[in-house]
């Protein structure tokens, strides 16, 4: 694997937090030999991000590319900013992320370990103090790439690097009809795997993600499960494919309703078995190809 220029790609949507992303950028360690840029991507209406983008611009070691792409359409923001892409590999996070000062390298590391043309690392929830107790037990919140009768077959944007430059899946782009319900990723690294792409996970190259006190609510986990059930359905093809998933997603969703029963008593259990439910139900939805809720941009 030869990582000799990686675009780190940030979109962002009237988030402050963006500058403490770019802070943590800009403080990466590299080798002499890896050239980094990085694309920030505004998909506000109107470019709110374009004075912190500048600002960081000024003191950054590397190039920093503003791009507005307005309005509230993540894959919008996405799409551009791998328009805009030109290195050999890129990368994503998300603009309310810290990123380690090793993170490039490890990410480089990981997908050089094992001869992937792209590579996920861990997404790690940082709870506030007055998180409820059995949200910060469970930690719902951090996103972990996920292997699948032992193999990675889909990934997520938070926190990735996937070979570009000349690569057979150079011409994808994320979906926009996913670009207000999310998903949008998972559905994108589908397809990248479908043309040939080596995914694998990288758990030593975590970054921290604060979590936001609207998100810690039941409410919003289980739109949130639900909507992840849904774009799981993106990974299967076909009708046949469509209907073995639904019927083991059935099957899936009786067993968490009868160990709900089983922890009525219980909270968090109870919580738990809801939200995999929940999980389960929103693959149903999909394979029906009910609509998803626009949880982006509003």
């Amino acid at each position: 694997m030869t990582a000799r220029t990686v675009d780190i790609i940030v979109c962002t949507f009237r988030r402050a937090a963006l500058r403490t992303a770019l802070d943590s950028l800009m403080a990466q360690k590299v080798s002499a030999d890896v050239r980094l840029r990085v694309i920030v991507v505004d998909n506000d209406t109107v470019p709110s991000a374009r004075k912190i983008a500048v600002a960081a611009a000024k003191a950054a070691p590397f190039r920093i590319c503003y791009i507005h792409a307005p309005a509230g359409n993540i894959s919008l923001a996405r799409n551009a900013g791998l328009e805009a892409a030109v290195g050999d590999w890129i990368a994503f996070l998300d603009d309310d992320e810290v990123a380690p000062p090793d993170w490039v390298a490890r990410l480089t590391e990981a997908a050089q370990a094992a001869r992937a043309d792209a590579v996920f690392g861990p997404a790690v929830a940082v709870y506030p103090e007055d998180a409820p107790g059995w949200i910060q037990a469970g930690d719902y919140h951090s996103n972990t790439p996920v292997a699948i009768d032992g193999a990675v077959k889909t990934g997520h944007t938070c926190n990735a690097l996937l070979r570009w430059e000349g690569s057979e899946w150079q011409g994808c782009r994320f979906a926009l009809s996913r670009g207000r319900s999310g998903g949008e990723d998972t559905a994108f690294f589908y397809e990248v795997a479908g043309l040939g792409a080596c995914l694998a996970a990288a758990p030593d190259a975590p970054v921290f993600e604060p979590v936001a006190p609207q998100r810690l609510t039941l409410h919003w986990l289980l739109r949130r499960r639900f909507r992840m059930g849904q774009s799981h359905v993106s990974g299967a093809v076909g009708p046949f494919a469509r209907l073995e998933l639904m019927l083991l997603a059935l099957a899936k969703s009786g067993f968490c309703a009868a160990m709900m029963g089983a922890y009525a008593m219980d909270g968090p259990r109870w919580r738990f078995w809801l939200l995999r439910g929940a999980l389960h139900c929103g693959v149903v939805a999909g394979c029906f190809g009910l609509p998803e809720r626009a949880h982006y941009g509003v």
